[in-house]
Order: structure tokens, then sequence, then C-alpha cells
């Protein structure tokens, strides 16, 4: 007599079956942003592996017809040229300067408007208006109202007929950078501050902790993973500093004020070089690559992969 066999699905083809629906499910849901993926590869990769394309070509748009391949000769020339370390070095104090800078008075602001008092919420908003000005109109507005050596505010408070821009470039230009992401560094901070447990606040005035040691002891550890975000965020805007230079100094006197975004703009808008100034570009992306590389395991020691605090 024969017996009558039913077959069951096994667990291997069970654990198939769902991870087969579990690849669909995150397929459909992640198939609405491909727009959107696109979108930034059209706008962001393909101009960066076209400029990789012309860092290896000798392209003058002054002489049609010169383009030619010449392989790593222009990166050779890019480290040889003196105004491209000078512009290096610029880049580099002009970012150091204006991120402690505007951390150290952020950090001030935030501490003042963490407490209550009589009209907070419109000394606030006067605060965060620099970051709220385009950067061309703060520029020009520094350069008009505030350095100008005849009408300016400086000239006015002062009493010196100093022309600031021309004796003081690198100086005023800091001025103003520092004056339009003191607010960003400030918001951010705040936001570290407000979110700091008030009954630990509370304990260490019981056990008779002073304001100091409290900061030092319990505010500033706390603030720490938001001072990093501060300043990886301030530097990556901040090194790419261009409205500023171009419209207060033009890079002078001489290259007294040049940074490397202008630096490159005048190789390739005024020198029409293409060749070297895409392998300038790529320098300075790779440099700014390797700088965030750094600074973003330093804050993955402080927030884990999760979303917690190690």
């Amino acid at each position: 007599m024969s017996t009558l066999s039913v077959s069951t699905p096994t667990s291997t083809s069970r654990t198939q079956v769902e991870e087969k629906r579990g690849l669909s499910t995150a397929a459909k849901r992640r198939l609405p942003l491909l727009p959107a993926l696109i979108f930034v590869i059209a706008v962001t990769q393909l101009p960066f592996l076209l400029t990789v394309f012309y860092s290896f070509q000798s392209w003058n748009l002054v002489r049609p017809g010169s383009r030619h391949f010449v392989g790593l000769q222009n990166y050779v020339d890019v480290f040889s040229d003196t105004t491209f370390l000078v512009a290096l070095l610029n880049t580099v104090l002009l970012t150091v300067v204006c991120v402690f800078v505007a951390l150290l008075l952020g950090l001030g602001l935030a501490i003042l408007l963490d407490r209550k008092f009589l009209g907070r919420g419109v000394v606030r908003t006067l605060l965060i208006t620099p970051f709220l000005i385009l950067p061309a109109a703060g520029a020009l507005l520094w350069k008009t109202t505030m350095f100008d050596p005849t009408y300016g505010l400086l000239h006015f408070v002062f009493g010196t007929d100093v022309d600031w821009l021309s004796e003081f470039p690198l100086a005023s230009v800091m001025a103003q950078i520092v004056w339009q992401w003191t607010p960003f560094m400030m918001l951010l901070i705040l936001a570290g501050l407000q979110s700091q447990a008030k009954d630990v606040l509370e304990a260490a005035n019981v056990d008779g902790a002073g304001r100091w040691r409290t900061f030092v002891s319990i505010t500033l550890p706390h603030l720490s993973r938001f001072l990093q975000l501060a300043t990886l965020l301030g530097a990556i805007y901040i090194v790419n500093s261009f409205d500023a230079i171009f419209l207060m100094t033009q890079g002078g006197p001489g290259t007294a004020s040049t940074n490397l975004p202008y630096y490159i703009y005048q190789r390739a808008f005024e020198g029409f070089d293409v060749g070297q100034s895409s392998a300038m570009g790529v320098v300075v992306v790779i440099l700014t690559m390797i700088v965030a590389t750094f600074a973003l395991r330093l804050m993955f020691r402080t927030f884990s992969v999760s979303g917690g605090i190690k």
C-alpha cells in the first residue's frame, strides 16, 4: 500500500523567500530616491571626472588647438608654483583662525543666550541675522561700510585714515568671515546647551560646585561633540570662501589675501589655463577629503554608528 507524502518547504527555501521579499521591499523603498541620486551624480561626480580628465591635458583657451596630453606635468607645475603654495598657506591660516575665533565667539554668545532675560528672542534673532545675509552682500557691506578709509565706521570710531583692505587684507577678510559664521557656531552650541540635562546641573549646584567648575567638568564635556561638529562643518564651508576675497581684496595686494578657490578662479577665468586649474582643483579636493576623513574619524569616536554616544 503506497503512502502519500506531503512535501513541506524547508527552512532554507523559506529564508530565501524572505530574503527576496526583503530585497524587493528595500528596492521599492529606494526607487523614489533614484532620480535624486542620478541628479546628484550628474551635477557633482561627472564634472569632477571631467576635471580629472582635463588635469592631464595641456590646454590654454587663448591658443586654439593647443590641447594635448601631458600626463602628470600639470601636477608637477602646481607643486612647483610658489603662488599656489602661498595660496595654500593663506587658505590654511584663514580657515584655522576663522574657525577658532568664530567657535569662541559662538560659545560665548550661546552661553549668554542660554540664560533667561527680557528680550532674549529679539537678541537671538539679531545675532542670527549675519548668517542669513548673502556672502556677497555681507562682503560688500563690510567693504563699503566698515573698512572704507574715509566714510567707514572704523574710521569714525578710531579716527584714523588706515586703508584696512590694503594694509591688513587677510585680517580684514577674516573679520568679515568670522562675523558671517559666528551665528552658525552659536546655533549649534546653543542646541547642545539646551540638550543638557538640568538635573545634572542642579545636582552639581547642590554639591557646591561653582559656575566655572560646573562648566569645565560637566558642560564642556557635554558640548565636545557639538564643538567637533561645528569645527568640521565650519572648516568645510570656510575653506571654500570666495565671495569675500573676490569682492573685498581680489586676492591683493599681490597675493597677500589669495586663497586656493580664488587662485583657481584666476588661473581658469583670467589665465584661461584649463589644464593647470583643473589639476589645482583636483589637489584641493584630495586635500579636503583627507582632512575631512580624519575629522570624521575623530567625530565617530564620540558618536557611534547607530546614533548613540560612546
